[in-house]
């Protein structure tokens, strides 16, 4: 029984959410050795007290892996865990990457790998003329100059967004907080009928979930998660769209805004963004030239598991090169912030990253920029 049925299994226990998923996995190194440790051995795992291990273990007795897989893989048979070889890499580097990820429509591998960036487009469900328009127009670039475009198939920005896309003849993404098989909102059940022919949609739920409004904002941390940069082209002081942007910054995206009015309430969440440091949108060839200069994602050959990326040679580290590894994403990161996040001093740090340097676990970019590989 490989480690998909156990990320299935996990999945499946109360208490036990994205995050603390990816803490066993570091912890213990195999999900299925986790499913085997002791109330003792989880206290051991961030996140796990006392009283949550031994009812998480309880709970766990209930469940048997290779059944659940079994069952699963004849109601549901297109899904990913982190197990698997074509789970979306970039979500790897998150720290609540959903444990099992359903789709549906054309996997491109390259995508998966994220030899084909990705880009986000989110906003408010009720858009002006011009946030329309401009939609429009961005989406239709990003198809056309190659580039996947992400959404969460939303009324308003999301729906023009998606559309666009595929009336370029391009790839688009969406994001849902409902099964695959639902859609929501119905008015676009057309829309939703469209995109697996020339892309996917891909939801953290299983086959028949309906909607709940939980469910859409923890759905916003996949599309971050999924891509390279993130485009708000309007939403309101408070949005979902923000709550995306705000992950996406978590996660070291570049966050991209268009400007509006002062009058709009629609610009008010963009015009905050970029008081707080976003980038600007001037159009379309400027937001082009401007993702053309984003560094290459360095991309390994695929292993059986992407977590093997993630894995290897990690148990012999030191552990101060080990929290610093930790903390480098795949993405191109300034140094302060890898050194903010590995809460050591400066010297230590720098040692540490010449070390996984001549390791090949890191590279060195200009600017003294790193990522992973």
């Amino acid at each position: 029984m490989g480690e998909r049925a156990f990320w299935l299994a996990w999945s499946r226990i109360e208490g036990v959410g994205p995050t603390l998923l990816m803490r066993l996995h570091h912890h213990f190194n195999s999900l299925a050795e986790a499913w085997e440790a002791s109330p003792n051995d989880l206290e051991q795992v961030e996140g796990f007290g006392s009283y949550t291990a031994k009812t998480v273990a309880g709970r766990r007795s209930r469940f048997h892996p290779e059944e659940i897989l079994q069952q699963h893989e004849k109601e549901n048979p297109y899904f990913w865990t982190p197990a698997d070889a074509d789970y979306p890499r970039l979500l790897l580097e998150i720290s609540d990457p959903p444990p099992v990820l359903y789709y549906r429509g054309k996997v491109v591998p390259e995508e998966n790998q994220g030899k084909i960036p990705a880009i986000a487009i989110v906003g408010t469900r009720d858009p002006s003329d011009y946030g329309r328009r401009w939609t429009r127009k961005l989406s239709a670039s990003l198809a056309q100059a190659g580039f996947t475009v992400v959404s969460g198939l939303a009324d308003g920005v999301d729906t023009e967004a998606h559309q666009s896309c595929l009336n370029a003849g391009g790839r688009t993404i969406a994001v849902l907080g409902t099964g695959v098989d639902i859609v929501y909102p119905w008015s676009n059940r057309n829309l939703a009928k469209q995109i697996p022919e020339q892309g996917l949609l891909v939801s953290e739920y299983p086959a028949g979930t309906q909607p709940d409004r939980v469910n859409f904002p923890r759905r916003n941390r996949i599309i971050a998660g999924l891509s390279r940069a993130i485009l708000v082209l309007e939403a309101p002081h408070r949005s979902g769209a923000l709550i995306t942007a705000r992950l996406a910054a978590d996660y070291n995206r570049d966050v991209y805004a268009l400007p509006g009015s002062l009058d709009n309430p629609r610009s008010k969440g963009c015009l905050e963004l970029l008081n707080t440091g976003a980038h600007v949108i001037l159009g379309e060839s400027h937001l082009l030239e401007m993702l053309g200069a984003m560094p290459r994602l360095h991309v390994m050959p695929s292993p059986p598991s992407q977590l093997s990326l993630l894995d290897e040679t990690l148990t012999d580290l030191e552990p101060d090169i080990k929290q610093v590894l930790d903390v480098v994403p795949l993405e191109p990161t300034s140094f302060d912030l890898i050194a903010q996040k590995a809460g050591l001093p400066t010297s230590s740090v720098l040692s540490a990253l010449m070390q996984l340097e001549l390791m090949g676990l890191v590279s060195q970019l200009p600017g003294m920029h790193y990522q992973r590989g």
